[in-house]
């Protein structure tokens, strides 16, 4: 593994307890961290599936939209591991509904979870790394990072949002050792877009505009997240990085 060799790592990762969280939790556990697994609902599998790799992990359930639930999380994790390496937010919401009917309660629970608690988040690792001189952090943005979307202007605000506090830390962080990026998956086969792969025609017009011919997968961000977590990334400061199967490029 060398530079991507992530042994006797701790790694957060919330939202883990399915989907792209769980994928990139076993993706940093396969290449050597142990893992602080954070869901709201429980990440059981996500942990039987770190434990039977040989790593040592643990099932957090917090509340992620409240500030002491956030505090809770990484006091467990430090108790945990001893210390946290690598904080990956990748919990997040999205409510669809037009912009013109769009609830002021659907727009304030997305920017919860899907901003604030970044934020909020990445201060508390944040400060734990700076006093290390070391850490990761890695956001997950989104397409919506970039565009507009349709029928999700609170999930579109609070990407764009991501990307910009992914620069904005980074610009003060980056020369005192902690790097912090973002991943921005394209479309990926989730629970999250499983309205729209039951609209065949859409699902359809989605897949040919993607050069890969494909949807991602859980599995296509394993190799982004151990890369932007490991060494192989301490250069990389404040990038926002599409994995989208050309998605962007077209």
């Amino acid at each position: 593994m060398g530079m991507f060799d992530l042994s006797g790592k701790v790694a957060v990762v919330t939202g883990a307890s399915g989907g792209l969280g769980q994928g990139m939790a076993v993706g940093l556990a396969e290449a050597g961290a142990d893992i602080v697994a954070v869901s709201n609902s429980g990440s059981e599998e996500t942990v039987a599936m770190i434990e039977a790799l040989g790593r040592k992990a643990v099932d957090l359930q917090a509340d992620l939209s409240q500030p002491e639930g956030l505090e809770d999380v990484f006091k467990q994790a430090l108790e945990f591991g001893g210390r946290v390496d690598v904080l990956v937010n990748n919990a997040g919401i999205i409510r669809r509904t037009p912009a013109a009917e769009h609830a002021w309660q659907d727009w304030q629970d997305v920017i919860d979870i899907n901003l604030s608690t970044v934020f909020y988040l990445s201060q508390l690792a944040g400060r734990h790394m700076l006093e290390r001189g070391s850490g990761k952090i890695v956001n997950i943005a989104s397409m919506l990072s970039y565009q507009g979307g349709i029928n999700v202007p609170g999930y579109t605000a609070s990407k764009h949002g991501v990307a910009g506090i992914t620069k904005a830390l980074a610009n003060e962080w980056a020369g005192k050792g902690v790097q912090i990026n973002a991943i921005a998956p394209g479309y990926m086969l989730t629970n999250n877009t499983k309205q729209i792969v039951e609209d065949k025609a859409r699902y359809q017009s989605i897949t040919d505009r993607i050069p890969a011919g494909r949807w991602g997968t859980p599995d296509d961000l394993k190799g982004p997240v151990v890369f932007l977590s490991s060494s192989a990334s301490d250069y990389l400061n404040g990038h926002v990085m599409c994995v989208d199967g050309g998605w962007m490029a077209r």
